[in-house]
Protein backbone atom coordinates (compact mmCIF):
# COMPACT_ATOMS: atom_id res chain seq x y z
CA UNK A 1 0.00 0.00 0.00
CA UNK A 2 1.73 3.47 -0.93
CA UNK A 3 0.86 6.58 -2.60
CA UNK A 4 2.25 5.13 -6.34
CA UNK A 5 -0.59 2.16 -5.54
CA UNK A 6 -3.18 5.00 -4.86
CA UNK A 7 -2.32 6.65 -8.13
CA UNK A 8 -2.41 3.89 -10.07
CA UNK A 9 -5.53 2.71 -9.12
CA UNK A 10 -6.83 6.23 -9.09
CA UNK A 11 -5.72 6.92 -12.49
CA UNK A 12 -7.28 4.12 -14.25
CA UNK A 13 -10.91 5.31 -13.15
CA UNK A 14 -13.26 6.59 -15.70
CA UNK A 15 -13.00 10.60 -15.83
CA UNK A 16 -10.42 10.64 -12.66
CA UNK A 17 -7.99 14.16 -12.65
CA UNK A 18 -4.94 14.30 -10.22
CA UNK A 19 -4.14 17.87 -8.87
CA UNK A 20 -2.60 19.10 -5.76
CA UNK A 21 -4.96 22.03 -4.89
CA UNK A 22 -3.06 23.01 -1.41
CA UNK A 23 0.10 23.01 -3.34
CA UNK A 24 3.20 21.66 -1.36
CA UNK A 25 2.84 17.49 -3.03
CA UNK A 26 -0.72 16.71 -2.52
CA UNK A 27 -2.10 13.93 -4.50
CA UNK A 28 -5.61 14.69 -4.95
CA UNK A 29 -7.63 12.57 -7.12
CA UNK A 30 -11.84 13.83 -8.21
CA UNK A 31 -14.01 13.34 -10.26
CA UNK A 32 -16.21 15.79 -12.07
CA UNK A 33 -14.59 18.68 -10.17
CA UNK A 34 -14.72 16.63 -6.63
CA UNK A 35 -12.41 15.05 -4.27
CA UNK A 36 -12.56 10.97 -3.97
CA UNK A 37 -9.38 10.32 -2.72
CA UNK A 38 -6.00 12.43 -1.56
CA UNK A 39 -2.95 11.41 -0.51
CA UNK A 40 -1.48 13.97 2.06
CA UNK A 41 2.29 16.10 1.27
CA UNK A 42 3.66 13.75 4.31
CA UNK A 43 3.95 10.13 2.74
CA UNK A 44 3.76 8.64 6.23
CA UNK A 45 0.48 9.38 7.31
CA UNK A 46 -1.83 7.25 4.04
CA UNK A 47 -4.64 8.30 2.05
CA UNK A 48 -7.91 9.69 2.63
CA UNK A 49 -11.40 8.52 1.60
CA UNK A 50 -14.73 9.21 1.59
CA UNK A 51 -17.35 6.66 2.82
CA UNK A 52 -21.29 6.32 2.31
CA UNK A 53 -21.92 7.86 5.71
CA UNK A 54 -20.76 8.67 9.10
CA UNK A 55 -21.50 5.70 10.62
CA UNK A 56 -19.58 3.44 8.29
CA UNK A 57 -16.46 5.64 8.81
CA UNK A 58 -17.12 5.02 12.90
CA UNK A 59 -17.15 1.79 12.03
CA UNK A 60 -13.94 1.01 10.21
CA UNK A 61 -12.35 3.91 12.61
CA UNK A 62 -14.17 1.68 15.65
CA UNK A 63 -12.30 -1.96 13.76
CA UNK A 64 -9.20 -0.55 13.88
CA UNK A 65 -9.01 0.08 9.74
CA UNK A 66 -8.72 3.20 9.64
CA UNK A 67 -8.70 6.64 11.69
CA UNK A 68 -10.53 10.17 11.41
CA UNK A 69 -9.74 12.10 8.29
CA UNK A 70 -8.09 15.45 9.57
CA UNK A 71 -9.67 18.49 7.92
CA UNK A 72 -12.39 16.38 6.55
CA UNK A 73 -16.27 15.41 6.96
CA UNK A 74 -16.78 12.67 9.23
CA UNK A 75 -17.97 10.90 6.60
CA UNK A 76 -13.98 10.74 5.31
CA UNK A 77 -11.20 8.58 6.95
CA UNK A 78 -7.47 8.17 6.44
CA UNK A 79 -6.39 4.75 5.59
CA UNK A 80 -2.85 4.53 7.38
CA UNK A 81 -0.38 2.82 5.57
CA UNK A 82 0.52 -0.47 6.14
CA UNK A 83 -3.27 -0.96 8.09
CA UNK A 84 -4.64 -2.59 5.25
CA UNK A 85 -3.77 -4.64 2.16
CA UNK A 86 -3.66 -3.68 -1.40
CA UNK A 87 -7.10 -5.64 -2.33
CA UNK A 88 -8.88 -3.55 0.44
CA UNK A 89 -6.97 -0.31 -0.53
CA UNK A 90 -8.16 -0.74 -3.90
CA UNK A 91 -11.98 -1.23 -2.45
CA UNK A 92 -12.17 1.29 -0.76
CA UNK A 93 -10.92 3.84 -3.08
CA UNK A 94 -13.49 2.22 -5.97
CA UNK A 95 -16.02 2.86 -3.25
CA UNK A 96 -15.21 6.49 -2.67
CA UNK A 97 -15.47 6.88 -6.37
CA UNK A 98 -18.69 5.93 -6.69
CA UNK A 99 -20.20 7.37 -3.59
CA UNK A 100 -18.67 10.97 -4.88
CA UNK A 101 -19.38 10.04 -8.80
CA UNK A 102 -22.70 9.61 -7.93
CA UNK A 103 -23.42 12.91 -5.60
CA UNK A 104 -22.55 15.06 -8.76
CA UNK A 105 -25.50 16.48 -11.16
CA UNK A 106 -26.86 14.53 -13.97
CA UNK A 107 -25.21 16.77 -16.55
CA UNK A 108 -21.77 16.02 -15.19
CA UNK A 109 -22.15 12.55 -14.72
CA UNK A 110 -23.88 12.11 -18.03
CA UNK A 111 -20.47 13.69 -19.20
CA UNK A 112 -18.43 11.02 -17.83
CA UNK A 113 -16.87 7.83 -19.47
CA UNK A 114 -19.02 5.03 -18.75
CA UNK A 115 -18.16 3.11 -15.49
CA UNK A 116 -16.01 -0.58 -16.31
Amino acid sequence: MSRDFVNIVSAALPGAEHSDPWGGGHDCWKVGGKMFAVVGAHEDHGVSVKCADVETARMLIDLGRAERAPYLHASWIRLPWGRIDDDELHQRLLISYRIVRAGLPRKVQAALPPLP
